[in-house]
C-alpha cells in the first residue's frame, strides 16, 4: 500500500479543525470591509463622517444627516459582531491547533505552511496555485490518508503564478510596496534569490520556492519580474504550463505537524495525474528517477479516486 488511513482521532480532528479553520476564513472576510473605523470630523460649522482604511487613508462619506448617522451605527454594530466572533474563532482555532498537534492530525511541512499562509495574509493568495510534489499533502487530508513518504519527499514547492491576472497581481503587489522576495522574507527572513536561478528563492536550511509561468500568450509580458526591485523574482516559463493554469482548481485545508493550518490552493486531483503521467512518459530531459516518482504519485491520487477516497472536485469553495 503506497498510503494507510489516518486514525479515527486524527480523522475526527481534522474535520473538526477544518470547520473551525473554514468559519475563521469566512468570518475573516466578512470582516475585511469593516477593517478600519469611523468618525465624525467637524471644520467650522460643517460636520461630515470620515472613513479610514488601515493604511491610514481616509475617504469622506458625507455630511452628518440621518442617513449618515446610520451608516455609522450599522458599521459600528456590524464590526463589534465580527470583531466579537473572530476573538472567540480564534481561541477555537488556537485549541484546534493544540489537539492537530496532539492527535498528529497533520504534517505538511511547517515551511510550506507559514510560506502560504503569508501569501494569504499579504492579500496574494489567490495569485498562485500549488502544483507539483506538495499538491499531494492537499489531496491526503481530503482523503483521509498518509501517502508514503517516499513518494512525498521534496526540498522544493513549485507555485504557479496566473499570468491572466497580472493586472490584478500587480495591483494588489503594489499596495504592499514591497517585492515578491521581500514578501517570502516575511516566512522567513534567510530567503534570498538564488544565484543562476531568478525563478527560485532559497532559504539557509536549503528549502527552495520555485516560480513558474505558462508560455507567453497573447499580451503576456516576456520577460517578467514581478516587481521594479532588481533583486526581486521573474517566473520562469513551464512546459505545458498552461494546462496547469487552466486546469480546474482544488482547495483544501492542510495542517502541519506543529497543528498549525492553511489553506492549500492546487489543480484538481484528476489533472494532477494527468500532468504527472505526461512528465513520466514525454516531459524532455526528465531524470530516470524522477520519471519514476511522476508516475507512482500518479498512480497513489488514481487510486484514491478509484477508491472513492477523494473527489475531483471536493474542497472547492
Amino acid at each position: 500500500m503506497d498510503y494507510i488511513p489516518l486514525s479515527d482521532n486524527a480523522s475526527r480532528q481534522v474535520i473538526d479543525s477544518t470547520t473551525i479553520f473554514h468559519e475563521y476564513l469566512r468570518v475573516q472576510s466578512q470582516a475585511r470591509p469593516y477593517a478600519g473605523g469611523m468618525y465624525w470630523k467637524r471644520q467650522y460649522d460643517y460636520e461630515y463622517l470620515v472613513k479610514t482604511q488601515p493604511d491610514n487613508r481616509q475617504s469622506r462619506v458625507g455630511p452628518r444627516s440621518p442617513d449618515t448617522e446610520k451608516i455609522y451605527e450599522d458599521f459600528a454594530s456590524r464590526k463589534l459582531e465580527l470583531e466579537t466572533r473572530l476573538k472567540s474563532l480564534r481561541t477555537e482555532l488556537k485549541d484546534a491547533e493544540r489537539l492537530n498537534k496532539a492527535l498528529k492530525a497533520g504534517r505538511t511541512p511547517s515551511m510550506v505552511v507559514t510560506l502560504l499562509q503569508t501569501l494569504e495574509d499579504s492579500g496574494l493568495g489567490l495569485h498562485f496555485t500549488v502544483v507539483g510534489t506538495h499538491a499531494l499533502y492537499a489531496y491526503e487530508t481530503a482523503a483521509g490518508v498518509r501517502i508514503v513518504q517516499g513518494a512525498l519527499a521534496t526540498q522544493d514547492v513549485d507555485l504557479l503564478w496566473d499570468a491572466r491576472k497580472r493586472v490584478r497581481f500587480m495591483t494588489d503587489l503594489e499596495k504592499l510596496d514591497s517585492s515578491m522576495l521581500r514578501v517570502l522574507q516575511r516566512a522567513d527572513s534567510t530567503f534570498q534569490r538564488k544565484e543562476g536561478q531568478n525563478e527560485t528563492a532559497i532559504n539557509a536550511k536549503g528549502f527552495e520556492v520555485d516560480f513558474l509561468r505558462r508560455q507567453p500568450e497573447g499580451d503576456d509580458p516576456h520577460p517578467f519580474r514581478f516587481s521594479d526591485d532588481e533583486g526581486d523574482l521573474w517566473p520562469v516559463q513551464a512546459l505545458r504550463a498552461s494546462v496547469l493554469t487552466n486546469a480546474t482548481r482544488f482547495e483544501h485545508v492542510v495542517i502541519s505537524s506543529t497543528g498549525r493550518m492553511t489553506l492549500m490552493r492546487t489543480i484538481a486531483p484528476d489533472s494532477f495525474v494527468a500532468f504527472k503521467r505526461w512528465m513520466a512518459k514525454e516531459a524532455p530531459h526528465r531524470l530516470e528517477p524522477k520519471r519514476r516518482r511522476d508516475l507512482r504519485q500518479a498512480d497513489i491520487v488514481q487510486t484514491l479516486l478509484d477508491e472513492g477516497l477523494l473527489m475531483s472536485q471536493a474542497g472547492v469553495r
